[in-house]
């Protein structure tokens, strides 16, 4: 039965896409008058949502935006159930499916609860900006999103079409700061891929309102640790002393610079460093203190950053570089890095970009602008990274289209969520019934 399935979307993936506007179908004009009717209630599905402080360590805030989330999945007639996040250290995930009619294409919705605004945060409430903009905590990233799926499945519902598809949807509790160990946080998700076909994400993507995305960079942390024999500085370079710890790792990281910068759009950066005769370093907090005297050799040194690759075999190669080159050591110095895995890139594919050429010609079709992909480099990581390779092509950047967001400043613009969620809608509605033409 799978593999008939993967043949469908071979096919569907594969067929030339029609260069001239096509007719909604009658079915999709039911999908656009659904989103037009129920957006107003949308709105305030949304103020409602991001007035609940639900920062990623808030547990009863994260649990509490997936009980709001919860009764409007049910009302759809999917089955929900909330993933405990005690093995990860976090709140947990909520987690929606549906079954239609068991023999439909399986889609599995991506989106998140957490912000990354927590209970100290001084930006807890929905506010209003004119009259078709709003600014919020989380209201962009992804609030909004949230609830742009919510609508384009309500609209499906009432065009008759939901029962052609099977869905299950994978709200996270915690996007913006992952629990650890990462592949138990992501299990849920993970299974979900295995068992879908095709992924769509929710998430807002960058400010242009009429693109999506193909691809993102993954994330990658990594730790570097440099070592050397404390003296007098007088001593510095002499064959019993060496180069000391700071040498060490300003020569690590002028090797790193010169050998990782010229592969783009591979990124990489050293966020924080400390070093001195003593050193502490917090690793989850990112902060650390240092002593140390002008005329005293450096003993210790830390540094802690993070690593951008746009497919598994760049991150691959950048990594192998980086530990070739942290093992060449000044005299007397040692060097030690560590390589956390974190968010794995979500490569370009054919079928990604298939998906947004049909993306593409459904707005279009709805009489709304055309849709065009997103620069890797300008999309950062998201959860959707984490499917990639496990279905047969995924898309995001689906959600609500705003500005600002991870400051106390973003804002949202109220006008694309029927925009999204109608574009989103009849994006499924074809996978579903294959009409692309």
């Amino acid at each position: 039965m799978r593999s008939r399935t993967y043949l469908m979307i071979a096919v569907l993936l594969a067929a030339p896409v029609a260069s001239h506007s096509q007719a909604l179908s009658p079915a999709e004009r039911r999908i656009v008058s659904s989103v037009d009717a129920n957006s107003p209630a949308g709105v305030s599905l949304l103020e409602r949502l991001v007035n609940i402080n639900s920062g990623t360590h808030n547990f009863a805030g994260v649990r509490a935006v997936a009980d709001a989330l919860a009764p409007e999945f049910q009302k759809l007639g999917f089955t929900t159930r909330w993933s405990d996040g005690t093995s990860w250290s976090r709140a947990g995930h909520l987690i929606a499916e549906w079954k239609g009619n068991g023999t439909g294409r399986k889609l599995l919705l991506i989106g998140h609860l957490d912000t990354v605004f927590e209970r100290d945060s001084p930006f807890q409430r929905f506010e209003r900006v004119g009259t078709d903009s709003a600014r919020g905590p989380g209201i962009a990233d992804m609030k909004g999103g949230n609830v742009v799926m919510l609508l384009a499945l309500k609209a499906l519902k009432d065009a008759g079409l939901l029962e052609q598809l099977q869905v299950t949807a994978v709200i996270t509790g915690d996007e913006e700061d992952s629990g650890r160990p990462i592949a138990t946080a992501r299990a849920d998700l993970t299974s979900a891929a295995d068992w879908a076909d095709i992924a769509l994400g929710f998430e807002n993507g960058p400010e242009a309102p009429h693109v999506a995305v193909i691809a993102r960079r993954g994330s990658t942390t990594w730790w570097l640790r440099t070592s050397g024999m404390p003296s007098h500085s007088s001593q510095v370079f002499r064959p019993e002393v060496g180069s000391g710890a700071i040498y060490e790792m300003a020569r690590v990281l002028a090797a790193f610079h010169d050998s990782l910068s010229n592969d783009p759009p591979l990124t990489f950066n050293p966020g924080v460093m400390v070093g001195g005769t003593t050193v502490t370093f917090d690793a989850v907090q990112n902060r650390g203190t240092a002593f140390g005297k002008t005329n005293v050799v450096a003993e210790s040194a830390y540094v802690a950053g993070d690593l951008r690759a746009l497919t598994p075999e760049q991150l691959a190669r950048a990594k192998a570089t980086m530990q070739r080159l942290a093992a060449r050591h000044y005299p007397r110095t040692n060097a030690v890095l560590t390589i956390d895995d974190g968010y794995p890139p979500f490569a370009p594919t054919d079928g990604n970009r298939r998906l947004l050429a049909i993306l593409d010609q459904g707005s279009r079709d709805a009489g709304l602008p055309s849709v065009g992909p997103v620069d890797p480099a300008r999309a950062g990581a998201a959860d959707i990274s984490f499917v990639a390779g496990r279905v047969e092509a995924a898309l995001d950047g689906l959600g609500l289209k705003g500005r600002a967001d991870h400051t106390v400043n973003e804002t949202a613009d109220l006008n694309m969520l029927a925009v999204q969620a109608k574009r989103a809608a009849i994006l499924m509605a074809r996978l579903g019934t294959g009409r692309e033409k």
